[in-house]
This record gives C-alpha cells, sequence and structure tokens, in this order.
C-alpha cells in the first residue's frame, strides 16, 4: 500500500518553528495550490486554490524554518496523516495533515531576492490566449517549452 504525496504550492505563512518538551523540533506551516481552468459555459478563468497544513519533524523543520518563507514556491514530498483532537470545548475535531518527508525550495536566487510575500497565482483575464504555468521559468527554458513539439496522446 502507498500512501504517497506531491506538492507544488506557496506558502501562505512563515513556517512556525516550535520544540517539544522532549526536544523534538517540529515545524508547521500552509501551502496553497492552485488549478486555474476556463469555464466551458461561460468562457471566465476560474482559480480552484487549496490549502495543505503542512508538518516537518526534527531536522527537517529546522531547515524549513530557515529557508522557508511567506510565498515561497516549494516541493513537498510525504504522506497523509488524519488525527483528532479535544478542543478546549471538549469538541472532537478531526484534521488532515501532510507530514513532509522531503522539500525543496524552488525559488530561484533572482524569485529568492525579490519581496515574494503574500504572492499567490491568479486567475488570467478571459482575454488571455493562454495561460502559462510555469511562472518561475527562466526565459530560455520558458522558450523551450513554448517551441516543444506537443506529441502527448492526450
Amino acid at each position: 500500500m502507498v500512501n504517497k504525496v506531491i506538492l507544488v504550492g506557496r506558502l501562505g505563512k512563515d513556517p512556525e518553528l516550535r520544540t517539544l518538551e522532549n526536544g523534538t523540533p517540529v515545524t508547521k506551516f500552509s501551502v496553497a495550490t492552485s488549478e486555474v481552468y476556463r469555464n466551458k459555459t461561460s468562457g471566465e478563468w476560474v482559480e480552484n486554490t487549496d490549502w495543505h497544513d503542512i508538518i516537518c519533524w526534527r531536522n527537517l523543520a529546522e531547515r524549513a524554518e530557515k529557508q522557508l518563507n511567506k510565498g515561497s514556491l516549494v516541493y513537498i514530498e510525504g504522506k497523509l496523516k488524519h488525527r483528532k483532537y479535544q478542543d478546549k470545548d471538549n469538541n472532537t475535531k478531526y484534521i488532515t495533515e501532510v507530514v513532509a518527508d522531503i522539500f525543496r525550495s524552488m525559488e530561484s536566487k533572482k524569485d529568492a531576492n525579490a519581496d515574494a510575500g503574500g504572492y499567490f497565482p491568479t486567475a488570467q483575464p478571459a482575454s488571455e490566449p493562454k495561460i502559462n504555468p510555469v511562472q518561475t521559468t527562466s526565459p530560455e527554458i520558458k522558450a523551450e517549452i513554448d517551441n516543444a513539439d506537443d506529441d502527448l496522446p492526450f
């Protein structure tokens, strides 16, 4: 059986590092992933954004706190975990989190020096002919992608 999650998205806020009583560091942060498509009926661009709660443990937690910031583009691999807890009013709450095994910052040095805080891709207006799915790609790679022959079977 497999429990594997791969996400590419942007951080909604800076990672929050804390240390448990036994000395184990843990970091929590949220990542937004977006899907943009054209509504077939209205022709309008529609953007759906999902938010994912991410948990990093030990050395990965410390790395996340140092390397990631609000708005950072990040690649995450991990597994889904479901848990329940009692809130202060003794109500049972359920939460789903991604426990990260690895992450990679996808920011270039140019992007990292820019103020990326709070940036999230938005749907393109209906007047735009096509979506550019690769927003942090160099011009050379972008030109190569645009000029590639599309021989995909779907």
